[in-house]
């Protein structure tokens, strides 16, 4: 197979695609095609990744090694994974492939009117509204050059290979077959403040609200919960604020001097002010709504605003926790529904 047409810039690309591009690739297509603000970019689709374990699975098993690990030995799994990941990030990317990625990159990198990126895994399986396979890859942050690049996606398509991917597939009885690792590579924002929004309550599962949690800088330190974010609960409809709650910030994720994130002291000033005004929130509410009503069921979604005030969504993925306990039924169903009657009334004289 070539390495023709591995590319799929987000205009481009939507929902319709996500057996090629995967659930977060797919989901970033289809808001930008929806005329919702996303940051430009472009997603390697799975052909790149099939290209690249074919080559690999001419000199040992991959996925026939990963279908044989029994599901619950762990040391099994850890020795498999080790080796496969340590594959994976040392062979080389085919010429042709590694060429059209760097000038993609470029092509971003013109129409961001910078070179720094994000690297982001894109697994096939994820985001999917019967299965939370989303977190268990890599995403990398402020990927600066294009060599570093190339090096991120091979990072991203060994996290499929992690012990925790592998796991999950196995417990899950997943075919490796059907599983296959897009990359989105996607413009940073050099966000000001970020976090994530949910279009009903994920804490009571309430339909009526929007509830918007943030913090100072990128919004990995909210989603990797290592800084207790603000939050606000609102009308999903009226827009009234029921919940304000503004916490110490004590720490933001920001660009590292050398490309990557550091974690940075936040001072005095900012760590107890709310990280979005009124109007901001107004904005996001607007936003969710518009996302809830283009994807017809309630969403995760992840978001960031620049310096100067521009508001842009990282992400959005059907909202499982809720979802999945309205979908399981109260009670199995008796095989003979007279069985039930009979239990009821069997003691009765």
């Amino acid at each position: 197979m070539g390495s023709i047409g591995v590319i799929g810039w987000f205009e481009d690309i939507g929902l319709r695609d996500r057996a090629e591009v995967g659930g977060k690739g797919g989901s970033l297509g289809e808001l930008t095609r929806a005329g919702i603000p996303v940051p430009p970019g472009f997603v390697v689709r799975t052909q790149a990744f099939e290209q690249f374990i074919a080559s690999l699975e001419r000199e040992a098993p991959v996925r026939a090694r990963v279908e044989g690990l029994p599901p619950d030995d762990l040391d099994a799994i850890r020795a498999s994974a080790a080796e496969l990941r340590a594959r994976v990030r040392a062979a080389p990317l085919p010429g042709e492939l590694a060429a059209q990625l760097t000038t993609a990159h470029e092509a971003l990198r013109g129409r961001a009117g910078h070179a720094d990126v994000a690297v982001r895994s894109s697994a096939t399986t994820e985001d999917a509204s019967d299965a939370s396979f989303a977190g268990l890859q890599d995403t990398y942050l402020w990927v600066g050059d294009s060599q570093r690049m190339l090096e991120r996606l091979r990072d991203c398509w060994a996290s499929l290979y992690s012990v925790e991917s592998i796991s999950y597939r196995r417990h899950r009885g997943i075919a490796e077959r059907d599983v296959a690792m897009a990359v989105v590579v996607q413009s940073m924002v050099d966000s000001r403040a970020a976090g994530v929004m949910f279009t009903r309550s994920p804490t009571t599962g309430d339909r009526s609200v929007v509830t918007i949690e943030g913090a100072w800088g990128l919004g990995s330190a909210v989603v990797g919960g290592e800084v207790t974010p603000d939050r606000w609960v609102l009308g999903k409809i009226t827009g009234e604020i029921s919940v304000r709650e503004v916490s110490d910030k004590h720490i933001e994720h920001r660009r590292a001097p050398e490309g990557g994130v550091e974690s940075a002291e936040v001072d005095d000033t900012r760590r107890r002010v709310p990280c979005l005004a009124d109007a901001q929130l107004e904005q996001l509410r607007q936003v969710a709504r518009q996302v809830e009503r283009h994807y017809g069921c309630a969403q995760d979604i992840e978001w960031a605003i620049d310096a100067r005030g521009n508001l842009m969504l990282l992400q959005s993925r059907p909202e499982t926790v809720w979802s999945a306990k309205e979908a399981t039924p109260a009670a199995r169903a008796a095989p003979d529904p007279l069985s039930h009657v009979m239990s009821i009334f069997g003691g009765r004289r």
